[in-house]
Order: C-alpha cells, then sequence, then structure tokens
C-alpha cells in the first residue's frame, strides 16, 4: 500500500540522484585524469629537454677542457684543448720527433728510440718498433756511423690535424766521411683523450744534397 502522502520518486532518478549528475562526475573525472596525464607527458619532455642540454654542455666542456701535456721536459705554451693542440704544442713536438727519430749513434741509439717509442699508438707500435730495430742493427754492424738530422728553415712545416710534413735536412758521418741528403719527414698522429699518440713516421724523398 502506497502511502498517501509519499511521492513517487520520477522515473529519471536513481535513488536521490538524478542520472545526469552520475554522467557528469564520470565525465569530470575523465578530465582530470586527461589534463593529468597531459601535465605527466609535459614534466616527462621537460626533463628529457633538460637532460638533453646537460648533455650537450657537458659534451662542449669536455671538448673545451685544457689539458696541459709539456713533452720531455720543455716548456711554454704548450697545451692541448679537447683533440686541438696549440701551435707551440706542436712545434716543440715536431723538433723532439725530428731529433729522437733522426739524430743518433751507436751508443745514444737504443735509448733514444726507446723515448720515441713511449709516443707510438698500440696499433702502430709493432711496425715502428721493427723499423727502429733495423737501424739498431744497421749501427752494430758500423760502430762509427752518426746521423744528424735539422728541421730545415728555407722552407715551412707543413701541420693538419692529423699529419706534419716537416722538411729535413740529414748528415751522415761514417768512417770520417760526411754526406748530406734533403727530403721530407711524414709525421702522421692522433690526439686521443688530450694525448699526442704517433702513428707512421716515414721518410721521403731524400736525395744528396749540394757539399
Amino acid at each position: 500500500m502506497v502511502h498517501p502522502f509519499r511521492r513517487k520518486a520520477p522515473a529519471d532518478m536513481i535513488g536521490d540522484t538524478r542520472p545526469s549528475w552520475h554522467l557528469h562526475r564520470y565525465l569530470l573525472g575523465s578530465a582530470n585524469l586527461f589534463e593529468e596525464n597531459r601535465l605527466l607527458k609535459f614534466a616527462i619532455l621537460g626533463m628529457f629537454g633538460v637532460s638533453a642540454v646537460l648533455g650537450t654542455v657537458l659534451y662542449t666542456s669536455a671538448l673545451n677542457q685544457r689539458t696541459v701535456i709539456v713533452p720531455f721536459g720543455a716548456g711554454g705554451d704548450l697545451y692541448v684543448t679537447g683533440n686541438e693542440p696549440s701551435e707551440a704544442y706542436l712545434r716543440t713536438i715536431t723538433r723532439n720527433i725530428v731529433s729522437l727519430s733522426g739524430t743518433y749513434s751507436a751508443y745514444s741509439a737504443d735509448q733514444q728510440f726507446q723515448e720515441l717509442l713511449s709516443l707510438v699508438h698500440p696499433s702502430a707500435y709493432n711496425g715502428l718498433r721493427d723499423s727502429l730495430n733495423a737501424l739498431l742493427d744497421e749501427l752494430a754492424r758500423n760502430p762509427t756511423l752518426s746521423i744528424a738530422s735539422y728541421v730545415r728553415t728555407d722552407q715551412p712545416v707543413t701541420y693538419t690535424g692529423t699529419e706534419i710534413v716537416v722538411p729535413v735536412e740529414k748528415v751522415r758521418v761514417i768512417g770520417g766521411v760526411i754526406r748530406k741528403f734533403q727530403g721530407t719527414l711524414r709525421i702522421k698522429y692522433v690526439i686521443d683523450n688530450g694525448r699526442f699518440w704517433l702513428t707512421s713516421l716515414h721518410e721521403e724523398h731524400f736525395n744528396a744534397g749540394p757539399r
């Protein structure tokens, strides 16, 4: 029996709440969830952006970091910035390589060649060591042999990022007989982690010079 004073709930009510209100709450929750997801995506993208900027800054700083390298006890403005050696560094290392590889006698060659080999990159070490050992064998057979090499001043030294081309004069003395030769010493190198590595050393076009 229906109480005469109780109104019947309208057909569009669920309990005491209209269905449209439930739909409104569902849509509002979905909108909030979408907004949160969008903010989360922005936050993730922002983190990636900051990481990329910091990575670029650190990489640039590493390249521009100055590593001071003073070869063979020399002094002066000698440094490597990233993979770029200073001009003074290249000039000094060139003179030392010419001296170590081209000025020697039976008494000094072994020690000098060991110093030279300390500059050689591991990938080129065996080949250059064999070449220097051949010179040591020649000196053993000719103990009066001595060689002196000088960087020529009448021609420029050419520098690139991987190669140094040096005009050289070589004086060869054996048994009191002196002969002079002129040619080119081609030095190939790499700079790895601020360190100079010798990768190749070749004499080219050496001819007897004027007496």
